[in-house]
């Protein structure tokens, strides 16, 4: 049987941000459907940003790439490992694919974009965030990737629209976050009522700046606290604080940092321990009652396994993903008042079924989206040369 080497860029194996585990997860999931599909094996290559910790993806990765400035830019580095493979999916690490970060992060974004393309190796865009951009070059140099890619998945219709707005001519589709197959094991739901807390603890300190970067209407530090005091009143309800973020190296993107915190001042909530791996979190959400979440990927691992979930969006990617799945369930954090917030969440909390019912809705926009990127990449895979 054919074998095709599928390069993965901007993924990640072992990083203590569980969101872009489970995009690797989900991603490499995909290709393997679209690749039984096609007749082919596929091995994949990994390229990552740096991370000490081991990897939670223990089968599948047949070579690693630290995408550091010296392997990135170096003849020797990025540009000779590309000559190995026959596909490259860039999944910009879920959101990165935009103008909004400093300008060394997108060097860095579409470098290896443009270098897979100068290669001659057929580029994908993984279903992801896209945009905003705003500024020149930046979204020059945007169009010009996009259109010379082989497709552009955007995961939501607002990521959609700004590929068709920036790169009319990109062969662009809506998807859905591949976090969505992500595999993990149903867990039971009890005894009593478990009430989960996915505490950011990037918006809990006020962002990398810790000046309310995100320019949030709410006091997210004040509603969280507010919310386990009034959690904590209702009967039979156990509170667990539930990290999807470990970057002690990083203090205030540290979810733990922030539950710490917080268990310390309120010991009757359950501190749950970091996971060890993305289907990890995913399966111990499954047995949840309910979550507010200010992560995006810990909102869809609870809304893939049916768990009614609250999240807290601070940027449009909470936005466009809910709105394709027609889900009204949303706090938005650059639009309530604290005390807005909190009465929305008590309220979604005390109305749980409803939102289990509403879960059902986006069902046929995450199996058409999962769908239209798989046999997407089928037939790529199919079409391919032989080398």
């Amino acid at each position: 049987m054919t074998k095709r080497n599928i390069g993965l860029c901007w993924h990640g194996d072992s990083s203590g941000n569980l969101g872009v585990g489970a995009l690797t997860v989900g991603n490499m999931a995909l290709a393997r459907q679209a690749a039984a599909r096609a007749g082919v094996n596929i091995g994949f290559h990994l390229f990552k940003s740096f991370d000490p910790d081991p990897s939670y993806i223990p089968e599948g990765i047949e070579r690693r790439h630290i995408l550091n400035g010296r392997f990135t830019f170096s003849p020797g580095g990025y540009w000779k490992a590309l000559g190995d493979l026959d596909l490259m999916l860039d999944i910009s690490a879920g959101d990165s694919f935009t103008d909004i970060y400093p300008d060394k992060r997108f060097l860095y974004m579409v470098t290896t974009k443009e270098l897979c393309v100068l290669k001659g190796v057929p580029l994908v865009l993984s279903p992801q965030t896209i945009g905003p951009f705003s500024r020149q070059p930046h979204t020059a140099v945007a169009r010009h990737v996009m259109e010379r890619a082989k497709a552009v998945f955007a995961r939501d219709p607002l990521s959609l629209e700004a590929v068709q707005g920036i790169a009319p001519k990109a062969r662009a589709f809506e998807a859905i976050d591949v976090a969505f197959a992500l595999p993990f094991e149903r867990r039971p739901k009890g005894p009593g009522i478990r009430a989960g807390i996915n505490v950011s603890g990037l918006l809990y300190s006020g962002g990398y700046g810790g000046a309310n970067d995100y320019g949030l209407t709410i006091d997210y530090r004040a509603f969280t606290e507010q919310l386990i005091e009034a959690l904590l009143q209702r009967p039979g309800v156990t509170v667990e604080l539930i990290p999807h973020v470990n970057t002690p190296r990083i203090p205030r993107d540290d979810d733990g940092a922030a539950i710490d915190a917080l268990k310390q001042r309120y010991p009757e909530v359950v501190r749950v321990p970091a996971f060890a791996s993305p289907s990890a979190a995913k399966s111990w959400i499954s047995g949840l009652d309910f979550l507010v979440g200010g992560r995006m990927h810990a909102t869809i691992a609870a809304y893939s396994a049916g768990t009614p979930v609250l999240p807290v969006s601070y940027s449009r990617k909470f936005e466009g993903l809910y709105r394709a799945l027609d889900y009204p369930w949303l706090i938005p954090a650059r639009g309530f008042t604290t005390a807005r917030a909190l009465e929305y969440a008590l309220d979604a909390f005390d109305r749980r079924a409803e939102l289990a019912a509403d879960l059902h809705r986006g069902e046929k926009a995450v199996d058409h989206g999962l769908e239209t990127y798989v046999a997407f990449l089928a037939g790529l895979l199919a079409r391919l040369p032989n080398r």
